[in-house]
């Protein structure tokens, strides 16, 4: 039997990658998010803050980050360590999903494993998502506002030049939730059936 895979899309302030970790301690299976990056450092033997720069963010089309010693060793020099990145977590996501049943967040998982997993959208909208950050992190109001729109632009700029797909393009995932219209339980509740529909 193929493994069970649930890719998390989000948009910041969602509380989706709060939803993923949640849901992964519930089925007792590995949750992957920000840990790509360390397997990733790991495999490459790149130093984590210079992986850490360039997460979940596109390529600069204009210039390579060449102030960055790390970008300037030959094996890199002509490609973005945006792209090495990517190319590594990809390889990394196919792996974990050979190995068994996992829950991963962002990163173009859904599309990486494309036919291989089900795909989940998590969106709210943009007050409550203020909200959520204000409350989570202890933003002012015009700060969190800020960051919920450089945050939202970045993660669909970099789908969008990874997989050609549109971020927002709610046809192309198997379930979109609304997470300021039910409570954490029922969102959980939601997730869990599908899994074990898998």
């Amino acid at each position: 039997m193929a493994n069970r895979i649930i890719t998390i899309n989000r948009m910041y302030g969602s509380n989706g990658r709060l939803i993923g970790k949640a849901l992964a301690e519930r089925l007792d299976i590995p949750f992957y998010d920000k840990e790509l990056i360390t397997l990733a450092s790991q495999e490459n033997d790149i130093p984590l803050e210079e992986l850490k720069k360039v997460d979940e963010k596109k390529a600069n089309q204009w210039h390579l980050p060449i102030k960055d010693a790390m970008q300037m060793e030959p094996k890199y020099h002509f490609q973005p360590m945006n792209d090495v990145l990517f190319e590594s977590q990809s390889k990394i996501i196919h792996d974990l999903a050979e190995k068994g049943d996992c829950i991963i967040a962002g990163r173009c998982a859904d599309q990486i494993l494309e036919g291989r997993c089900k795909s989940v959208f998590i969106f709210a909208p943009f007050e409550r998502r203020v909200k959520n950050i204000m409350e989570r992190i202890g933003r002012e109001e015009r700060s969190a506002r800020s960051l919920v729109k450089k945050m939202d632009k970045r993660r669909r700029s970099y789908y969008e030049y990874f997989t050609d797909a549109k971020w927002l393009d709610m046809t192309h995932y198997d379930l979109c939730i609304d997470s300021s219209k039910f409570s954490e339980k029922h969102i959980l509740d939601m997730l869990e059936a599908v899994y074990r529909d898998m």
